[in-house]
């Protein structure tokens, strides 16, 4: 269950972070922003594969994907808003998610 939550949520925040930059609520002039899903796309074999070093990869990034979407669902009008703050609570998902997996693998101590 909890790897299959970090790996839908990683993909949907891949899509999401896509259609963001070039469809949904793009800045004017700054479509290039879309290139910020490539480090998750480049993670999510490896995240999709189990293995843990792109998952502890992911552990590192998404606080700034989740801290850019908060930052502009707090600063942009309504649409760029609401795309930004369904990024956020994809991110802190997908975090929530990533984070259990890694502490369900954890070996245990006696």
């Amino acid at each position: 269950m909890i790897p299959r939550l970090g790996v839908a949520g990683l993909a949907a925040l891949i899509l999401l972070e896509l259609l963001w930059g070039l469809v949904l609520a793009p800045l004017p002039g700054a479509r290039f922003l879309a290139v910020k899903a490539l480090p998750l796309a480049l993670l999510f074999p490896g995240v999709a594969r189990g293995a843990r070093k792109p998952r502890q990869w992911l552990v590192l990034l998404l606080p700034f994907y989740f801290a850019e979407a908060l930052v502009r669902a707090l600063t942009e009008p309504m649409r760029h808003a609401l795309v930004a703050s369904l990024a956020a609570a994809l991110a802190l998902t997908t975090f929530v998610g990533m984070l259990l997996w890694l502490h369900a693998e954890r070996p245990r101590r006696r």
